[in-house]
């Protein structure tokens, strides 16, 4: 793994090998990196600073109660029990996408919820996208409007983010300050300090502001 964190390689051989690992390892290692998506509207790119990791079903070796995946796999979750490298995107509050990267190896279900970045390429296609930012650092500070910054929606689930029309790219050097904690938006146990799953750059501007989650009968987040 070390070999092409140095020299920052995005070669989709050696960035799914680097993504069948566990993604609570690899969540703070891919912060930093670029991921670009090529629409037919232009090119959005986007430096990941902040994501959180998902693991599997309460019956697999890391059971997550806050995950999609804790009550089995279902034709909407289907892409994180599949190989690493892949987007699974999911619809809620009746209004925003999220997008995930899904990590491990194939049939075992894990992914990093994509939460915040900085919008590196693209600028003026992403604030059209995201008319109600109203500085830069807003473009893609939480998971929707990360997604939508890139133009990502649940059409995107399932495709391949390390080919064209994606393509991710790992950072030269890691980040000097990473911070984890609790999941944001989590109901129950999986929203606790026990599973301290979220990951970010300390002190950047994107990273979105930490809420608890709301009281609800049902876990919404993957």
């Amino acid at each position: 793994m070390g070999s092409f964190m140095d020299n920052g390689s995005g070669h989709p051989h050696d960035m799914r090998s680097f993504l069948q690992g566990d993604a609570r390892v690899i969540a703070p290692l891919i912060l930093g990196a670029v991921l670009t998506h090529h629409s037919d509207a232009g090119p959005v790119s986007v430096r990941l600073t902040e994501v959180e990791a998902y693991m599997g079903p309460r019956d697999s070796e890391h059971p997550d109660p806050g995950s999609h995946t804790f009550g089995g796999p279902t034709a909407r979750n289907a892409p994180m029990f599949g190989p690493p490298g892949f987007l699974y995107v999911y619809f809620t509050y009746g209004m925003h996408y999220c997008a995930n990267i899904v990590c491990g190896p194939d049939g075992f279900a894990s992914a990093l919820l994509l939460r915040a970045g900085e919008i590196v390429e693209g600028e003026e296609l992403a604030a059209v996208r995201r008319p109600a930012s109203k500085a830069h650092k807003d473009l893609a500070s939480g998971p929707a409007r990360l997604a939508s910054a890139l133009g990502l929606t649940t059409a995107d689930t399932g495709r391949d983010a390390l080919a064209s029309p994606f393509s991710l790219w790992l950072p030269t050097t890691l980040a000097a300050a990473v911070a984890s904690g609790p999941r944001v938006g989590v109901a129950g146990p999986g929203g606790s300090t026990e599973y301290p799953w979220r990951f970010w750059i300390e002190d950047d501007p994107t990273v979105s502001r930490y809420k608890a989650a709301r009281p609800r009968n049902r876990v919404v987040s993957p």
